[in-house]
């Protein structure tokens, strides 16, 4: 290990004693905007390890870059709907009168099995043409599945990743 790492290395091992203030001050830094509410502390420590880094030996080549700046039109177009609304359109501008939707429409395929492991478990489900099979019975939804595997309320695509 160099010296420039090994000093690195002991920096990130340092960030781990910081207060949430001070974290939150290096978040200031380097985003430039408040830290999101809710957020954890490890994320705050991971942000300010990879910010250091970057520091240090380099961000992101331009390459990756690019790729990333293209992904992340590729989701925007994706998540971008016209308004069926009329009332929700702003002026006569048709761009303007696109809106954001939080869900992009996901299906399933019959045939695609999902798999979820919990407390140790491996649950598998299997999407069939009107519905889901579980453990040999036939239900409506994941999220009936997702209350079957916990005991509690969860959103079924969200517990399964989709």
């Amino acid at each position: 290990m160099t010296r420039a790492s090994n000093d690195v290395g002991d920096e990130i091992a340092a960030l781990a004693d910081l207060s949430r203030e001070q974290l939150a001050a290096l978040w200031q830094k380097a985003h430039g905007s408040a830290i999101p509410k809710g957020i954890r502390h490890e994320l705050l420590i991971r942000s300010a390890a990879w910010h250091l880094q970057a520091k240090r030996f380099g961000g992101l080549s331009p390459n990756t870059r690019r790729a990333l700046t293209a992904a992340m039109k590729e989701v925007e177009r994706g998540l971008l709907v016209r308004s069926p609304h009329p009332a929700e359109a702003v002026g006569d501008d048709p761009e303007r009168s696109i809106k954001s939707t939080a869900q992009p429409s996901r299906s399933l395929s019959p045939g695609a099995r999902l798999i979820r492991d919990w407390n140790g478990k491996s649950h598998v489900i299997d999407v069939i043409e009107n519905g889901f099979v579980f453990q040999a019975k036939v239900y409506k939804s994941l999220t009936a599945i997702a209350h079957q595997i916990t005991g509690a309320h969860w959103s079924g695509p969200r517990f399964f990743g989709l």
